[in-house]
Formats: structure tokens, C-alpha cells, sequence
């Protein structure tokens, strides 16, 4: 039966409908943005957010309230989702799931491999591990999909000694799907950041019998820490945890030419309009406050365009017509005058030695006025706290950081949702962290993406987002695997020609 119908999903694509996806985990819809770009249908997600889930309806349904409501992935069951969906019959459904559940799933990993748990119907109660793996590993069983990407961070490689990547692969591969997965960083693939993470690729066998990843698009010689970052992922692999026979993983496609280099952080961003944090608050017209997105900022014809941001402006669908919605920044009148004097790659020590120079020229300057503050003093600490961080800046190095103009930005992350100091603007006129646009531009979303919710709930979005233009790589790749698949198929069910 599963025979008859992965060729009759073969067929389907063959008579030139769209691969229907199912995003599971969806967020506000990177994954689901490249896709819907590579020729995809999004059919349905599954997200637990309200905002990112109504974010997500906005986007790809129209707003649409079927779509926009919340769902958690352990409660609902396919059946359910396609019923409220009206999709018709599950098996039949769903071509390609996509998605990836949370790196919080594996903050409590047990001793028990996930295929062993996988045997267990109720697995998910008892291994938090499988809380959220267990659940798309059976949307994978009722759906029967023809292909599958699962991404994660790389340290899903080699949490609490275990690589849960190739555990995933050795269940799909008893299901009938062939698997690999690899380490990936955006930065190779036209997206200013550089964000690294692991992306697992399986076929149904009757599919393909190999699986590629998308070639780089672009080069950068990453800073050590990413060196780093890869072989602590890589380390059970690395230690011959895994046999090479045994192992799924397959190192990142490499360069087959000359190359452009990476997308930088002023190409991104450079065109967007100026946005001078301590001038708006001298007027007035920065002021403590939620953030709403609804009001329109027109682009500056003035500032000159990158092919990037032109492609950000022009992304078909989402199109940034006058101009953007959500170009607001935090409301930090302390740090400004802080953020205008670090330099590029700045992070917070040298922030506090910059906060601890303009407290001690404060401190000269109302002895001068014949104002006389003792350390130690109410007066003392006050002033002090009115231009000093209160971090130690002993232990949260990170905690800041300048941008640099001319290389791609590091890693945006959902904790953007609580301060933005990972991303200080590189312009020091502006002196400020970055806007919402700004972020959404690094991540390489269109400039017509909306975001629902307020400023906080859109940086999360983002930050907990695959970028969509390494979706967009990786769904061309699946795509093009398919349609070599529906040729062969087309082929081998061709009628004999008549001879003599």
C-alpha cells in the first residue's frame, strides 16, 4: 500500500501540482517562506505561538482564522489537523514536512535512544526528549510525506551524549527513507549572518537514491568561534561514536568556483532610512512604550541600494511597496551615548570601560559646578546608575556587541525578544540597537513579511527563525529531486511502444 501511494503522490507532482508542505513548528514561516518561493504550496502548520501563529496564517492563508490558531503539536493529532483543516484524507494530504522542533527539547535528555522510545506509543509522557520529537516523528508515520527536512541547532549533535540527528535517521530509515544531515552556516548562502545549523534531509526510497544539500552561494572565512562552535557539534562523530558505515552525517557541500563574497551587515541594511536614537530622544519623539508595527516608514530614495536589499524589496509576493512597517528600535537612553563611542566587534567590557569614562567625566563636571558627591553617597550611586550598566563586566562578555559594517552580522537569536545589546548598530551616529526591519533584513526576510504581535514579540520571531533564504536553497534542491523523480516514474509507467 505505502507503494501505490508514494507513486500516487509521484503522479500528482507529475501532472504539475505543487508539492503540498506541512510546517511543523512553523514560527512566524522562514522554512515556509523559501519553500512557498521554490514552487511549494503551504498547506498547513503546526505552531504553538498565538503571534508567531498568527503571523504565519497572515503571511501564507490570507489571515485566515482556521490557520491563525494556535495548535500543540502533542495534543493535536493529524487526523484533527486535517479535519479542522478540511484537507481530506491524511495519507493523502501532504507531499514534503518540513520544520524543526525547539533546541529547549533537549535541556532534560535521558540515557533512552529516541528509537526505543519511538516503539513506545506514549513515549512523550514519559522522556521529555521525546515530548517533541515523538509527535513529528508520527505526523511523519500518518502522513506518508515523499520528503522531509528537520532542522535544529548543532549542538542537537551531541546533547548529553547523544547525537539525536543520527538517532532520527535511524528511525525514518526503518520507516523506508533514506537520510543524511549536515552543518550548514547562512552566511554561504546570500544571508548576512552567521548562523550555523543542522539540517537533516530524507526521501522516501522510492524516491532518490542519494541526497545532496545546496552548493554555497557565496564565501567568508568564518571567525574562530565558529571553528569552535562545529567541532564540539561534531564531536561524538569525531570520537567514532558513529561508524562510517553506521553514520548519516556528510560534511557541507564546498565551493565548485570563484565565489562572491558573503552578504556584509551595511548591505543588508545600509539602505534603510537613518534612525539617529539620541537626536529622537532630544526631541522628544522616542519615549518609553510598547512598540507598535502598523506605522509606516517610506524608504530614503537618497540611500543607495544593494543587490541584496533590492532583493529584499523585490521578494515576488512580498514586495515592500512605500516603504516598511516595523522599523522601531528600543527605548535606551542610557547606553546611547555608550553604543556611539564603542568601535566595531566591541562587546561588553569594552562597553563598561566606555560607561565607567562618561560616569567619571559626569562626576568631574558637577565638581566643577560646585557640586560636591562622596563615593558611596545616595547621590554617588545614582549618578552612577544613570550612565553605568550594572552587569559585571566580568563575567558577560557577550552581553554587547558592536556590529561590524563590512562582514555579515553574528547570529541573530530569539533573545532578541529581550534586548537587542547582541546587536548594537554599527553606524555610531545612530547609536543605537537594531530595529525590527533591520533584524528581519539580517534573517532575510522580505521586506513585505508582516509580523503580527508588538516589537518584542517580533524580534523573537525572527530570532527563532530559519532564515528564508537558506530555505529557499535547500527547497530548490528538494524540489529538483522530485521532479528527477517523477521522471523516472513517468518513465518506468510509460506504455511499451507498438513494434512491427
Amino acid at each position: 500500500m505505502a507503494h501505490a501511494l508514494i507513486n500516487q503522490k509521484i503522479l500528482r507532482l507529475n501532472s504539475g501540482a505543487p508539492p503540498r508542505v506541512l510546517d511543523l513548528f512553523s514560527g512566524c514561516g522562514g522554512l515556509s517562506l523559501g519553500f512557498s518561493r521554490a514552487g511549494f504550496t503551504i498547506a498547513s502548520s503546526v505552531e504553538n505561538d498565538p503571534v508567531a501563529a498568527a503571523s504565519h496564517a497572515r503571511n501564507f492563508h490570507a489571515g485566515d482564522r482556521g490557520h491563525a490558531e494556535p495548535l500543540d503539536i502533542t495534543r493535536v493529532k493529524p487526523r484533527q489537523l486535517v479535519r479542522k483543516l478540511g484537507l481530506g484524507r491524511v495519507a493523502d494530504t501532504i507531499d514534503v514536512i518540513i520544520g524543526g522542533p525547539p533546541c529547549q527539547a533537549f535541556a532534560r535528555v535521558g540515557r533512552s535512544k529516541l528509537r526505543e522510545i519511538d516503539d513506545h506509543p506514549e513515549a512523550f509522557r514519559h522522556d521529555p526528549r521525546a515530548k517533541l520529537f515523538s509527535p513529528y516523528l508520527d505526523y511523519v508515520r500518518a502522513f506518508k510525506p515523499l520528503a522531509i527536512l528537520m532542522e535544529n541547532v548543532p549542538d542537537v549533535m551531541n546533547f548529553g551524549g547523544h547525537n539525536v540527528p543520527q538517532e532520527v535517521c535511524e528511525i525514518l530509515e526503518d520507516r523506508g527513507y533514506l537520510c543524511a544531515y549536515t552543518l550548514l552556516n547562512s552566511a554561504f548562502y546570500g544571508v548576512p549572518q552567521m548562523r550555523e545549523r543542522m539540517f537533516l534531509i530524507a526521501y522516501h526510497r522510492e524516491i532518490a537514491s542519494s541526497i545532496l544539500f545546496p552548493e554555497p552561494t557565496h564565501w567568508i572565512d568564518l571567525p574562530s568561534g565558529y571553528t569552535g562552535s562545529r567541532n564540539v557539534a561534531l564531536k561524538l562523530i569525531s570520537a567514532g561514536h558513529e561508524t562510517d558505515s553506521s553514520c548519516n552525517y556528510v560534511d557541507p557541500p564546498g565551493a565548485t568556483g570563484p565565489l562572491p563574497p558573503a552578504v556584509t551587515a551595511h548591505e543588508a541594511i545600509g539602505d534603510l532610512p537613518e534612525l539617529q536614537a539620541r537626536k529622537l530622544l532630544k526631541e522628544g519623539s522616542l519615549k518609553r512604550g510598547a512598540r507598535r508595527l502598523d506605522q509606516l516608514t517610506a524608504y530614503d530614495p537618497a540611500r543607495p541600494v544593494s543587490n541584496y536589499a533590492r532583493e529584499m524589496k523585490t521578494w515576488p509576493g512580498f514586495e515592500g511597496g512605500a516603504g516598511i512597517y516595523d522599523h522601531v528600535i528600543r527605548f535606551l537612553p542610557r547606553d546611547y551615548e555608550i553604543f556611539a563611542r564603542m568601535s566595531p566587534g566591541d562587546q561588553y567590557p569594552e562597553a563598561y570601560e566606555h560607561a565607567f569614562a562618561l560616569f567619571r567625566s559626569k562626576l568631574e563636571e558637577v565638581t566643577r559646578m560646585g557640586q560636591n558627591i562622596i563615593p558611596g553617597s545616595s547621590e554617588y550611586d545614582e549618578l552612577r546608575r544613570s550612565i553605568v550598566p550594572p552587569y559585571d563586566h566580568t563575567k558577560f562578555p557577550n552581553k554587547w556587541r558592536k556590529m561590524w559594517r563590512d562582514m555579515p552580522a553574528r547570529t541573530i537569536m530569539a533573545h532578541l525578544g529581550k534586548d537587542s545589546y547582541s546587536h548594537i548598530h554599527y553606524d555610531s551616529e545612530q547609536a543605537r540597537t537594531i530595529s525590527v526591519r533591520e533584524a528581519a533584513r539580517l534573517q532575510s526576510f522580505p521586506d513585505g513579511f508582516i509580523f503580527e504581535g508588538a516589537m518584542n514579540q517580533a524580534f523573537r520571531q525572527i530570532g527563532n527563525a530559519v532564515p528564508p533564504l537558506v530555505a529557499f536553497a535547500l527547497a530548490k534542491t528538494i524540489m529538483n529531486t522530485l521532479k528527477e523523480a517523477g521522471s523516472r516514474t513517468q518513465k518506468d509507467t510509460a506504455p511499451l511502444a507498438e513494434t512491427g
